[in-house]
């Protein structure tokens, strides 16, 4: 009998032990998941925010592209042949599709002397600075030069334009042509397919549907923001 009880105090710390061991274990395995939880949320905020920023940059860049090419005077050629010369490029924008944007030349119409025109043509249109467009972007008349889609479901959720106040496209400004010819930096802005001299600054608002905006602007003086702190 007395070696049954010695045998009956050894074994049972041991399972006194086993059972503290698994809770133990449990505890641990509780922690793991919570770590790897804050850290799979934290890389995915990480990430999330990395390619929205990168959409903004490649936005701004394909306005600085479209400066690039309209003060470069860019040549237009069809099999060798000059067809177009002076001709101002630029950005459109479209509340409707808002995963897009185009980059285009702003070839139509001909030089011109009207006064309502952003290019105007001070003593006759076939002179060698004479140029051609009217800063917005017409599909059936203008060359298409890239359409880009934005990926990820990242859009262009909004476009405002500054002239004495603030007009943006989610109170009703349906389009956005930013444009740039020579022989200075300054852009030319059409909304709703008309041009404004009065136009001072334009700002676009980059939006992931997981959340978060950046701000791209383009000042008058043809400055390109693609990191601004706010549209207004």
């Amino acid at each position: 009998m007395e070696s049954f009880h010695l045998h009956r105090d050894v074994i049972q710390p041991l399972r006194s032990g086993a059972g503290f061991m698994l809770i133990e274990l449990v505890v641990v395995m509780a922690i793991i998941t919570f770590v790897m939880v804050v850290v799979m949320t934290g890389q995915s905020s990480f990430n999330k925010t990395i390619i929205l920023e990168n959409t903004a940059y490649d936005i701004a860049l394909t306005l600085r592209n479209a400066q690039t090419y309209g003060l470069g005077s860019r040549v237009r050629t069809n099999e060798g042949v000059i067809i177009s010369t002076n001709t101002g490029y630029g950005v459109h924008f479209e509340s409707a599709t808002p995963s897009s944007l185009t980059l285009f030349a702003d070839i139509y119409p001909s030089p011109t002397t009207d006064e309502n025109n952003c290019h105007v043509s001070r003593s006759f249109i076939t002179s060698p600075d004479a140029q051609p467009g009217d800063c917005a972007y017409q599909a059936a008349q203008d060359q298409k030069v890239v359409e880009y889609t934005l990926g990820n479901g990242i859009t262009v959720s909004d476009f405002c334009v500054f002239n004495v106040s603030w007009s943006c496209s989610s109170v009703g400004l349906s389009s956005l042509d930013i444009v740039f010819s020579r022989p200075n930096p300054d852009v030319f802005t059409s909304t709703n397919g008309s041009y404004s001299k009065l136009i001072t600054k334009v700002c676009l608002t980059i939006a992931s549907p997981q959340g978060g905006t950046y701000f791209v602007s383009v000042d008058q003086s043809g400055r390109i923001t693609a990191s601004a702190t706010s549209c207004l």
